[in-house]
């Protein structure tokens, strides 16, 4: 009776804990959305009124509009460059069956342990070394690097829930390992596919640091809205658009996760 007092007094302990680190660290972004509808440029309580002038000025802007053109075209070809990578070094880690595959593999996901800055200062020293300097193409290199690691964490994981018998049976029937690989293990990873691209593309869309040192005159999204901290008045219209920014990347995140998870629970169901 007593040990299960105690079960019980620790499941409580441990429930209070997870509400405390749930509320101390979404509270703060809840309090973005609450401030963008309010009618006045200080982000304090009490509040002076409900208000959607904030977001019409998002309409209209031609900085905003240029910083999200660019964030968008670099986040696609980034999470394109990034899935593509991702797909390679994750198949052949599995089936390369070579120490360099594992090697590649390894390095590869290295990036997401290295501070972001140490990233930046790297990458700025090597794009001046070869020419590049800061740029459009030196973001959307940085940011392959920065999301290949989740590209590479997915599609790992979606390969090797294919069970090996489905390669082997298409090896058996003659096929070669390209043909394998692109009319077998690449149509049953689609969902997968989607799902790595979906969040590099976030990746990219939301990097800050490694933008910072690499963008030239072009900035992205991230450095608009860093660039409009500066000047209080312009406090409400930054956390209308980080509301936006924030919706979108949990619906996208969201399928993402939904695409993944749709994919590994398809091939449970048909292990055959």
């Amino acid at each position: 009776m007593s040990a299960r007092a105690d079960t019980n007094s620790d499941g409580r302990w441990l429930g209070l804990y997870v509400l405390g680190y749930l509320v101390f660290l979404y509270l703060p972004v809840l309090l973005i959305p609450l401030f963008s509808f309010n009618n006045s440029i200080q982000a304090a309580f009490p509040l002076q009124g409900f208000t959607f002038d904030w977001y019409r000025t998002l309409y209209g802007n031609p900085a905003l509009s240029g910083a999200l053109a660019n964030s968008l075209i670099i986040g696609v070809a980034a999470a394109s460059g990034a899935t593509l990578c991702g797909i390679t070094i994750s198949y052949m880690d599995l089936y390369g069956r070579s120490p360099l595959a594992a090697t590649i593999s390894a390095i590869a996901r290295l990036p997401i342990l290295i501070p972001g800055v140490i990233v930046g200062i790297s990458l700025l020293i090597l794009v001046n070394l070869i020419g590049l300097g800061p740029s459009r193409v030196s973001i959307v290199l940085g940011h392959v690097l920065v999301a290949l690691p989740t590209t590479v964490v997915v599609m790992r994981s979606r390969f090797a829930a294919i069970p090996k018998t489905i390669r082997e049976a298409a090896l058996d029937l003659g096929a070669s390992d390209w043909m394998t690989f692109r009319r077998v293990m690449l149509p049953l990873s689609a969902p997968a596919v989607l799902s790595a691209f979906m969040l590099s593309f976030l990746i990219s869309f939301d990097e800050f640091i490694v933008v910072f040192f690499l963008a030239g005159t072009e900035p992205t999204l991230p450095l608009y809205i860093w660039s409009q901290l500066r000047f209080p008045r312009s406090l409400p219209t930054v956390m209308a658009l980080g509301t936006v920014i924030l919706c979108v990347s949990f619906i996208i995140a969201g399928a993402a996760e939904i695409l993944r998870h749709r994919g590994l629970g398809a091939a449970r169901r048909n292990p055959a």
